[in-house]
């Protein structure tokens, strides 16, 4: 057999061929390939925090509700500017069944707080410091949101065994909110 030219660019062409299509075809698909497999990659990724932030939402909503029924369960303890009144009357009732006198009762200007208002009411209680406890804690278990922000307490020069207490109650109102028939 006879190796020439014609037989040299024979072999040539066709190791050629296959060099030529891994060069011009199969490289190119490979790069597409490896590309398309980091896109899937980066995809999944995005994917996967898609998923734990739509789980946090789900969360959030729950969290949301649960505060904003929390908030109506506390705003069902604000009395109507005209239901001041009647926790004032309760207030009194609850000293005269503990025994105590109530010899002053001042009602200040009402205060802006947040977007409720405060009124404030300066009180003197005269009486045995037991009876006073008592209605404290009664005053502490009304259905409405009250506060003391001072308290003076001293010992009666009239009786022993008996004080003299000045404090400021403050009752928590929600102006123009009309009146509730559960009061």
């Amino acid at each position: 057999m006879k190796f020439g030219t014609r037989e040299f660019l024979f072999v040539l062409v066709l190791l050629a061929v296959p060099v030529a299509s891994w060069w011009f075809v199969f490289k190119a698909q490979n790069e597409e390939i490896a590309q398309a497999n980091q896109e899937i990659t980066h995809k999944e990724a995005m994917l996967e925090k898609l998923d734990a932030a739509t789980a946090k939402s789900e969360d959030l909503k729950k969290i949301n509700e649960d505060i904003w029924n929390e908030i109506q369960v506390i705003e069902s303890r604000l009395p109507s500017d005209k239901e001041v009144d009647v926790i004032l009357q309760q207030v009194a009732q609850i000293a005269l069944s503990n025994n105590l006198k109530l010899p002053k009762v001042k009602s200040a200007k009402p205060v802006t707080a947040a977007k409720y208002m405060e009124q404030p009411l300066e009180m003197k209680i005269e009486g045995d410091f037991d009876a006073f406890y008592t209605f404290l804690l009664e005053v502490e278990r009304l259905d409405r949101i009250t506060r003391l922000p001072d308290m003076v307490i001293k010992r009666s020069d009239k009786i022993d065994g008996m004080i003299e207490a000045e404090f400021t109650l403050s009752i928590y109102f929600e102006q123009g909110k009309p009146g509730r028939a559960d009061s």
